[in-house]
């Protein structure tokens, strides 16, 4: 095998890392599968001799793939300020997280799969939604791919110091703003509970298992009935989730992992139409966020 062989061989492999970064700091399968393939594409834009003259391809590919998602970063909070209702990162569906592909399109790679961990759990990319576009692409890069500020300082074109700071600053939101960690297995529990009260249209039990100060965020990207503002209180999730049932006739409610977390699918003739992840608090749910918008619900149904 040539050089060049073995650097085409190596910059391939980096893909399902690059794909990794990129939904981590855009929050959207979509958007990250065109920031990866516009990353290639300029890798292969170069003559051969500036391709072998590049030293480690793989670190040339993250810093570009990290410059277009800061790019995009920018542009995406424009465009979601026009956005219809409230917009939530895209759920990742659970074992078979595939999207090398888009949806009906042939089987997908395995290495393009995302790997699901605490810095893809629903509350943690609520949270990156928040932060600047710096802020964001310093935590990630440091904190979840362990990059040196002197390298994040080179992608963002800011000191070694100010990229440390930007860490720190993001990771402090992180910490003020997320409630203590609970056991999966006690959050699987809670879930479970929420899911058969629901069924069974028991609104005491529901009512129970929320916080009292409980938010509930529907993304429906314009889908009528899709509530366009957070609902906050108990109670008033509750009513919601009971209207919601009686509208949606034959609702069939699933368990399923979303984002690495107990959550659930609400699928209506075996089309996903919800995915609803949670934040568990103690022995309560705090936080709901129920993704309606079909474009980014193609994925649980066809993957």
């Amino acid at each position: 095998m040539t050089n060049h062989d073995a650097g085409l061989s190596a910059i391939i492999s980096e893909r399902r890392q690059l794909i990794n970064l990129a939904y981590r700091l855009l929050g959207s399968l979509a958007e990250a599968e065109d920031a990866v393939q516009e990353t290639y594409a300029r890798w292969y834009a170069m003559s051969r001799q500036q391709q072998d003259a590049i030293e480690s391809p793989g670190a040339w590919l993250t810093r570009v793939a990290s410059r277009i998602c800061l790019d995009l970063l920018g542009s995406a909070r424009a465009r979601r300020e026009h956005y219809v209702g409230e917009w939530i990162p895209e759920p990742l569906p659970d074992r078979t997280e595939w999207i090398s592909g888009r949806p009906g399109t042939a089987a997908a790679d395995p290495a393009d799969r995302v790997t699901l961990d605490e810095s893809v759990s629903m509350a943690f990319l609520v949270v990156l939604e928040s932060m600047t576009p710096a802020q964001r692409v310093a935590l990630i890069l440091h904190d979840v791919f362990r990059y040196s500020f002197a390298e994040i300082a080179e992608i963002t074109g800011r000191t070694p110091a100010a990229c440390r700071e930007l860490a720190s600053s993001a990771r402090r939101r992180i910490r003020d703003s997320q409630a203590p960690a609970t056991p999966a297995s006690r959050q699987a529990g809670i879930v479970r509970d929420f899911k058969q009260a629901w069924e069974a249209k028991d609104i005491d039990t529901l009512i129970g298992l929320l916080d009292p100060d409980a938010t509930a965020i529907a993304d429906g990207g314009g889908v009528i009935g899709a509530a366009l503002r957070p609902i906050e209180g108990a109670e008033q999730i509750v009513r919601s989730l009971v209207q919601l049932e009686g509208r949606l006739r034959n609702l069939t409610i699933l368990e399923r992992t979303v984002n690495g977390q107990p959550g659930l699918v609400a699928q209506q003739d075996g089309v996903t139409v919800s995915v609803y992840a949670f934040e568990v608090a103690g022995d309560r749910i705090k936080h709901i966020w129920a993704v309606r918008n079909p474009d980014k619900l193609r994925p649980w149904t066809t993957g």
